[in-house]
């Protein structure tokens, strides 16, 4: 459905102002209002869209009354354009994957622990290094420790200790 179709199907008419009030987290209208979750950041967005082209507020005041920027309004509206409200939803930022820590590599950090255990991190990533596979010292200890591989060190109990 085309985005003003879809702003007059929820009464983005002059005679039906609506506004949202941030500090009552609702929808406020002349009939009443409508609550809404502090962290419904898609209704948020939804209403800033609303107010900035519906009700006359205009992209800069509307960005301005949400916490957004001009810039960052457009992109909001396009993809509501684009994809409808369901794609306002914000999604995780940065990489989606360990692209240094691969599968092969966190093998063969593995592998050379298990050959080596008295192998320094350092030692791990400077072997892995000779055989073409780029990865620091900080990510071979990450792997170390998330797979439980760190030195084993003796608990002497303090009843012993005492002797």
């Amino acid at each position: 459905m085309h985005w003003r179709l879809v702003a007059a199907a929820i009464h983005c008419q002059e005679d039906f102002p609506m506004h949202y009030d941030p500090e009552e987290l609702a929808l406020v209208g002349e009939g009443g209002t409508l609550a809404v979750l502090q962290e419904d950041e898609v209704t948020r967005k939804l209403a800033m869209l609303i107010e900035g082209e519906c009700e006359g507020l205009g992209p800069l005041q509307a960005a301005a009354k949400f916490g957004y920027t001009k810039q960052r309004y457009f992109q909001i509206r396009t993809i509501f354009r684009d994809q409808g409200a369901a794609a306002l939803a914000s999604h995780p930022r940065g990489p989606k994957t360990h692209y240094r820590r691969t599968s092969e590599v966190v093998r063969q950090v593995i592998r050379h622990r298990f050959l080596d255990p008295e192998a320094s991190p350092d030692v791990i990533a400077q072997k892995l290094g000779q055989s073409g596979l780029v990865l620091s010292t900080r990510s071979v200890e990450r792997v170390i420790a998330d797979y439980g591989l760190q030195k084993k060190t003796l608990q002497v109990s303090p009843a012993a200790r005492k002797r």
